[in-house]
């Protein structure tokens, strides 16, 4: 019975403590013995376990959360952003460079612009001079004789092509009736119109893509050195496939310039707020794209390209309604708000594009002053003395702008808007005129003066003098061909000095203590080859140097001069 009721007892005890360690009480131990028994799950104080702690937190995690416990902890909730200091001085680094966008941006907008206004003013006032040139230099030729191997000049060849491109183009607009155009495309509805602007758009662009490519090739056709005669007549079907281009290009953007037109004279102004809103769509097809900063760069001249192209269009629609209206001063209050309208919401689209552009691509808004150098560059190196090209073709190539087709739509809609009958009306073209050219030359100079400067800033002078020096050593080497029948190579005697502006195939002097060949011819042996010399090392440098140069920053691996940029196009569509 005794050792019964003994382990009965012992497995009450048992019973108690494990009971006791489930509720988790690790100091009720502490009333019979006095000491207070160690637990890990106790909090330390100054060496040893504070039981009034370890009651208050089993008292906190063994009661169930209040709806007041927690209101109380988000009122009291602190943050500590000092703790990730980087990432948001890097967060308030983008706010910043995002309200800078609209500055940087419009500085580089402005000067792309008035490059296009440079190059568009070339066809109006110094290419008929040019072309004249050229007509009396054909008439003056018997008088002076054959003396030169070419006839004309490749520039005048090229003035000419242009000269005979716009006539024809001219001549061939006016069997375009302006009027019933207007009148086709008035009947249709809104959403067809709406649908066909968006379609003249697209194809404007893939005009621009193409018709500078089909021009240069005319250009070279028929410049290119010939050696038969013959070879001059695959000019005529570049000739013909230029003009063919030029004349479907001013007829689509007549009919670009009508639909605009329409939806300047619609009553409840519904087609004009639905073009304008199709600006904003394009923001969604760009703004979530990944973006580098060479194409950022042909997305800015495309835009440069759109608005001043925009502008002549605002032109054009407010000459055919003034026409309409008897030259009416009161019917252009009328326009202006909406011309207004139309051209600010160019601006705001592509101010809103390039800021969010620019945030989710990391760009900083210092990108637009290397583009501005960039276009000053063009500018600058078309003005030197062995330039390549013409500085509006390098511009038309650079932003996709073709002068061409846009200035024979506005002769044809200045011819057929303004009558000129008098001598009176002839004096105030002729006036017209000269105002056209003192503002061509004018702009020239600032255009030129604003380059240079840019050029500077940006550190891009010795790229122009490398290519000065380039173009030099070309034309030395092609002015001093070597005979058929002669070696291309001839060693200059000992004594002659050698001049950085020699030939590429000069040898280097022969050198004067090769041993004297031996007298029997048999026995001739060739000279001993030299033996090369090895190049000196650097020492090797000390670990922390190396270190050190590991973490210097490394230059860009490309440039934006280093892209071959003749053939980046501003509206080129990815």
């Amino acid at each position: 019975m005794a050792d019964t009721s003994g382990t009965e007892l012992s497995d009450e005890k048992d019973a108690d403590s494990e009971r006791q360690n489930k509720l988790g009480l690790p100091w009720d131990g502490a009333n019979q013995t006095g000491k207070v028994v160690i637990s890990s799950a106790l909090p330390e104080t100054l060496g040893f376990y504070d039981i009034s702690a370890a009651r208050r937190e089993r008292s906190e995690h063994s009661a169930d959360p209040s709806l007041t416990r927690f209101v109380c902890t988000e009122l009291t909730r602190g943050y500590f952003l000092e703790h990730n200091e980087a990432k948001y001085t890097e967060r308030r680094e983008k706010v910043y460079t995002c309200m800078r966008i609209p500055k940087e941006l419009e500085k580089l907008m402005i000067f792309g612009f008035f490059l296009c206004v440079d190059a568009f003013l070339y066809v109006f006032t110094l290419l008929p001079l040019r072309v004249l040139l050229a007509l009396l230099r054909l008439l003056t030729l018997p008088c002076c004789g054959f003396s030169g191997s070419r006839l004309l000049q490749p520039a005048q060849v090229c003035d000419m092509l242009k000269g005979l491109i716009l006539v024809l183009c001219f001549s061939m607009m006016h069997y375009v009736d302006y009027a019933m155009m207007y009148h086709l495309i008035r009947g249709q509805s809104v959403i067809k119109l709406y649908l066909i602007y968006n379609m003249l758009e697209v194809a404007d662009r893939l005009f621009s893509s193409f018709g500078q490519d089909i021009l240069d090739a005319l250009y070279w056709t028929a410049t290119e050195p010939k050696e038969r005669k013959r070879d001059s007549i695959g000019v005529i079907p570049h000739f013909l496939m230029a003009v063919f281009y030029v004349f479907l290009h001013a007829i689509l953007i007549m009919v670009q310039a009508s639909t605009l037109n329409v939806a300047f004279n619609s009553h409840n102004k519904s087609l004009l707020t639905i073009m304008m809103s199709s600006n904003f769509v394009e923001i969604k097809s760009s703004v979530f794209k990944k973006f580098e900063k060479n194409n950022l760069f042909q997305m800015s001249n495309s835009d440069i390209k759109e608005r001043f192209t925009s502008y002549v269009l605002m032109l054009i629609v407010c000459l055919r309604n003034m026409e309409q209206f008897s030259w009416n001063l009161e019917h252009l209050w009328v326009l202006i708000p909406d011309v207004f309208m139309v051209l600010t919401s160019e601006v705001a689209v592509d101010v809103i594009k390039h800021a969010f552009i620019t945030k989710f691509n990391d760009i900083t808004a210092d990108v637009y002053s290397e583009y501005r150098a960039s276009l000053a560059f063009d500018l600058v190196s078309s003005r030197q003395k062995n330039a390549y090209t013409d500085y509006s073709d390098s511009v038309a190539r650079r932003m996709g702008f073709i002068p061409l087709p846009l200035a024979v739509l506005l002769i044809r809609v200045v011819v057929s808007s303004v009558k000129v009958r008098g001598a009176l009306s002839c004096t105030c073209v002729l006036l017209f005129y000269l105002g056209l050219v003192t503002l061509k030359v004018l702009n020239s100079i600032v255009l030129l003066g604003k380059s240079c400067v840019y050029v500077k800033r940006a550190n891009m002078e010795g790229k122009l003098f490398q290519k000065k020096q380039t173009a030099s050593a070309k034309t030395s080497s092609r002015a001093s061909p070597t005979a058929s029948g002669e070696s291309k190579v001839k060693p200059s005697p000992p004594s002659a000095p050698t001049s950085s502006s020699s030939s590429v195939t000069a040898q280097p002097t022969p050198r004067s203590d090769f041993p004297s060949p031996p007298s029997d011819p048999s026995t001739t042996a060739p000279p001993p080859a030299e033996a090369p010399v090895p190049e000196p090392q650097a020492p090797p440098l000390p670990k922390e140097e190396e270190e050190a140069a590991e973490l210097k920053p490394r230059p860009p691996k490309k440039d934006l001069l280093e892209i071959d940029r003749f053939t980046i196009c501003g509206n080129r569509i990815d």
